[in-house]
């Protein structure tokens, strides 16, 4: 008897839901159909009766960014000039001249910032410091990077001018370059360290990395390489397929290692690993940072799910969508959010909640609170939301004012430039140093140029007066705040001496890249990066690494309870 109500009552269910949903469905398609055809409207009127001519493609491609900002910033759409900047993001290649440019606010220009080695600005002399004049016979000045981009690239085997001034020259020298198509590496560097630990910088997940990363780690072990040093520091990610090939490497054929869900049943997927690794005994470090976004956070993921290698440096991004393109009429392509994906252990890294944005467009992180525990194959405690945490994050020092405004500057760059101009050779990248008589002519620099910049704690100190004005202290307080005032005037000099290890190390950095490019910079570096150190020390007692791969007492018993 109870069965036959249960029956009953089901049967009921499904035919008032059936129906509900239908129509819900067929509400939202009305809905959506009437939308458009008020826009299509809107757009008619204005073409026929605003007091100007219109530009349909401008003004149309404008509201496609406003809606799309709606949802999230990966849902983009690229029309079709703009379809080699989606190529670039997918396969790392373009057609260019092959350097790195940078907008130079003094000059009101901009200017070449790095050619790459063997490529068409390298082979014709260009060079790090080049102020770019015109290129075709147009000028460059007040241009943006991206409209100077745009003239520089092109189709493979097209030519250009590009006229330049280069410190130090009086005359303005002339370039023909011929455009060719660029392919980034994947690993900007991959190398030796310390006897036996390999390491390897991966910079993206673009077409054929894991290929790439096959040969390093292959080769490293032909080196002498028994344990290894995955760097995904600053890599923003990039093909999903890509990042499974790499974490294939190093663990078993078969293992899950990603699970899509989205709206619709083809963003549903399970992918394993479908290949014999390379290496499942030799131990593993993978770095990650604030930076380490998407296919990096698969790849750094999966390797702790899956208890295969120890996490170091600070919590990542927390990217945890899934996007696809689609091929839009007219040429165009877009590329939008398809689906979220989840890591072997089962959880979900995303860290913003774009479902909920603030009226702004801003939106807010998961706390950590609302956070839920999930466990690796060991059984060790894990959580979702909000990027992955490292098994181990290295106390670094804090980025002073002083360094973070010599970051956005150009000053750096400048005596850079003109060291180069003095100097024809400098020591390997792996011993380099900035002597006391350089650091002391990059004091006179940098006065000279009349370098200013703004103390967080002055500005700290202004918010403190308003506030106790508004409390009524102003008049108890008043000696002590004049006194803040004067000692914390901003002082060149001083602090220019108290953190001359830091300036030595950022003038350091963009000399050796003038000399020995990225590689140079890396190995340079890697001489006293926290991370790399505390690395060092994690690979060298084999005891302290099982340990850390190991769940604790209390994670046990949870996980069997």
């Amino acid at each position: 008897m109870k069965a036959t109500y249960r029956f009953a009552a089901l049967l009921l269910a499904l035919l008032f839901t059936t129906p509900a949903n239908s129509f819900a469905d067929d509400r939202h398609k009305f809905r959506l159909a009437r939308q458009l055809a008020v826009f299509n409207a809107i757009v008619k009127d204005l073409n026929l009766f605003y007091v100007d001519s219109i530009m349909p493609d401008k003004m149309i491609n404008k509201g496609i960014e406003a809606m799309l900002r709606n949802l999230d910033p990966y849902t983009v759409y690229y029309p079709e000039d703009k379809d080699e900047e989606l190529k670039m993001m997918t396969t790392g290649k373009y057609a260019g001249v092959g350097s790195t440019i940078r907008f130079h606010k003094d000059k009101n220009t901009t200017v070449f910032t790095g050619p790459y080695e063997n490529m068409p600005a390298f082979k014709a002399g260009v060079r790090a410091g080049d102020a770019i004049i015109s290129i075709d016979g147009k000028k460059t000045e007040g241009l943006s990077v991206d409209s100077v981009s745009d003239m520089l690239r092109g189709e493979p085997g097209t030519k250009l001018t590009v006229v330049v001034e280069r410190p130090g020259k009086k005359e303005k020298l002339t370039f023909k370059l011929e455009r060719e198509s660029i392919a980034l590496p994947a690993i900007s560097y991959y190398g030796m360290q310390k006897e036996d630990i390999g390491y390897i910088a991966l910079e993206s997940f673009t077409e054929n990395c894991a290929k790439e990363m096959r040969h390093a780690v292959v080769d490293l072990k032909k080196k002498g390489a028994k344990s290894f040093i995955i760097d995904l520091r600053s890599n923003g990610g990039g093909l999903l397929d890509e990042a499974i090939e790499i974490v294939n490497l190093f663990v078993p054929k078969g293992k899950v290692i990603v699970t899509t869900k989205g709206k619709i049943k083809q963003s549903n997927e399970t992918f394993e690993t479908r290949r014999e690794p390379i290496d499942t005994e030799s131990p593993i470090v993978v770095l990650v940072d604030g930076q380490t976004a998407s296919a990096s956070e698969i790849v750094a993921g999966a390797l702790q799910d899956l208890d295969r290698a120890v996490i170091i440096g600070s919590r990542t991004f927390g990217k945890g969508l899934v996007q696809s393109t689609r091929p839009v009429s007219g040429g165009g392509h877009l590329k939008l959010t398809t689906a979220k994906y989840y890591i072997p252990s089962g959880r979900c890294v995303q860290a913003l909640d774009y479902s909920h944005m603030i009226e702004d467009g801003k939106t807010t992180r998961v706390p950590d609170s609302l956070t839920n525990v999930f466990h690796t194959a060991a059984g060790r405690e894990v959580r979702d939301g909000g990027g992955i945490r490292p098994d181990i994050e290295p106390k670094g020092e804090e980025l002073s004012t002083l360094i973070f405004h010599l970051l956005q500057d150009m000053t750096v760059f400048d005596f850079a430039t003109e060291f180069c101009l003095k100097n024809e050779s400098i020591e390997p990248a792996s011993t380099f140093t900035i002597s006391d008589k350089t650091y002391e002519e990059f004091k006179q620099f940098i006065k000279a140029k009349n370098f200013s910049y703004d103390l967080m704690s002055v500005k700290a100190l202004t918010d403190l007066k308003k506030l106790v004005e508004l409390e009524g202290f102003k008049e108890i307080v008043k000696e002590e705040i004049e006194s803040l005032e004067k000692k914390l005037q901003a002082n060149l000099d001083h602090s220019l001496e108290h953190f001359s290890k830091d300036v030595k190390t950022l003038i350091a950095d963009e000399i050796v890249r003038r000399y020995y490019g990225d590689k140079g910079g890396i190995i340079y570096n890697l001489r006293e990066d926290t991370d790399i150190l505390e690395s060092y020390k994690i690979l060298g007692d084999k005891e302290k690494y099982n340990e850390i791969l190991t769940p604790k007492a209390k994670e046990v018993k949870e996980t069997k309870e």
